[in-house]
C-alpha cells in the first residue's frame, strides 16, 4: 500500500478502528479469547493497546500526551458513523485520516498486524503523522 506522505503532513485526527463489535457482552467475550486462545485473536490494535482489562501503559503514555486528536471506534462504530454510498472497502482493524478528500489509511490491517509491540505502534504512528 502506498502512502501520500507529503499529503498527511497536517494530521490532527487519528481514527483507529478495532476488528470488534462494541459492548459489554462483545468485550467480556473479547477478554476471554485473548486469556484463553491469544494465537486466533483478530485484533492485533486491541492486543496492542489493551491487556486481558486494562490499557497499555506505554500506549496510554503516549496517547495523553499527543497533541493528535485520536478517536477509538469498534468496527460496528465506525460502519454506522461512517456510512457512505459508495462503501468503505476497508478491512479491519486500521488508522485513518479524515481529510479533504475523505478518509485515507494511515496505517493498514496488513501493516498493524505485523507489529509485534505497542513501542512499534507508537513509532509508526509517530513517523506516519
Amino acid at each position: 500500500m502506498r502512502y501520500l506522505l507529503r499529503e498527511m503532513e497536517n494530521v490532527q485526527k487519528l481514527l483507529f478502528i478495532y476488528n470488534a463489535n462494541s459492548g459489554k457482552a462483545n468485550a467480556f467475550l473479547d477478554s476471554m479469547h485473548k486469556v484463553f486462545s491469544p494465537q486466533t485473536y483478530d485484533c492485533k490494535l486491541c492486543e496492542l493497546t489493551f491487556g486481558a482489562v486494562l490499557e497499555n501503559r506505554t500506549w496510554k503514555k503516549f496517547r495523553q500526551e499527543t497533541d493528535l486528536e485520536m478517536v477509538f471506534l469498534h468496527k460496528d462504530e465506525f460502519t454506522k458513523k461512517y456510512k457512505s454510498k459508495f462503501g468503505y472497502k476497508f478491512s479491519f482493524p486500521i488508522v485513518l485520516t479524515e481529510g479533504g478528500n475523505g478518509l485515507e489509511v494511515v496505517i493498514a490491517t496488513e501493516e498493524l498486524n505485523q507489529l509485534k509491540t505497542v513501542q512499534s505502534l507508537v513509532r509508526l504512528v509517530k513517523e506516519r503523522t
